[in-house]
Formats: C-alpha cells, structure tokens, sequence
C-alpha cells in the first residue's frame, strides 16, 4: 500500500524564518512524489510511531543536513492532486535552524534551495506552499507590532 495513494498521507513542512526574515524554499526535483519543478517550504512524510515535529526535524537533517527547532502550527491544509491520484494532509510549523547551513542531500527530491523575502517568493508554488504562503501574511501581519 502506498502512502498517499491508498490512504490518506500526512506530509509535514517547515517554514523555516531566518533571522533576518528570509524564506527558506526548495524546488522539488525529477524524481519527487509529485509536484516536480515547483518551490514549496521544504518537509515529508511522516512515518508510523512519528511525531510531526519528530518528522520534520528528521526530514530537514536527511534532505539539507540542518537541525531545526520548530515553533508554532501555521496552518493545515488538504493536499489533494486527483491528476495524480494522491491526497494529503499537511500542517506546517513555524521552524528556525538551531545548527548547520542547508545543503542538497537528496538531488533527485530536490533541485534547488534558496532563501527569500517574503515578497520575492517564486510565483511556481506547489499547492500547499501556495496556500501555506497566504497564511504565513495573516500570521507575520498578527505578529507585527503596530
């Protein structure tokens, strides 16, 4: 059986805040699950018996060799791809990186890292990171002082 097709997937992201308020993004590479070539707040599924931070700080240390630290829920949002006949659930974190740069360990599932302002996120998103990325304004916006 196969996660996502056969049943409901849970897939776990990270929106990793620099300290200066950049976005850390990756471009899904060829041979990802789905969504190939578009840029999403990094993340992965999360195995039986994990917790979604235990996920998603193994995920960061697998695919770009950092240890986060992850903070609040952003948000939790239905990913469902009929094209591709798969459906997640997937809630992201506010994360930051407690030690280590990010680096590419898995080209196949990833093409591309980079960090950006909020405004200058690339328009290609995946589903959830584009969903993810309008929710991100309304927290950032509670978040500011005025």
């Amino acid at each position: 059986m196969k996660r996502g097709v056969d049943y409901i997937g849970v897939g776990v992201g990270a929106v990793i805040v620099a300290a200066d308020g950049r976005l850390f993004l990756a471009r899904r590479g060829p041979k990802a699950r789905n969504e190939r070539g578009l840029w999403e707040f990094p993340g992965g599924s999360v195995e039986f018996g994990e917790t979604l931070a235990e996920a998603l700080k193994r995920e960061m240390r697998e695919e770009y060799g950092i240890e986060i630290a992850v903070g609040e829920l952003l948000d939790v949002v239905d990913h469902i791809l009929p094209e591709e006949g798969q459906h997640w659930v997937s809630p992201s974190f506010i994360c930051s990186i407690v030690s280590g740069d990010p680096v590419i360990k898995e080209p196949d599932k990833c093409s591309e890292i980079g960090w950006f302002a909020p405004g200058s996120i690339p328009a290609d998103l995946t589903q959830v990171t584009q969903v993810t990325r309008e929710n991100l304004g309304h927290y950032l916006a509670r978040k500011t002082p005025r």
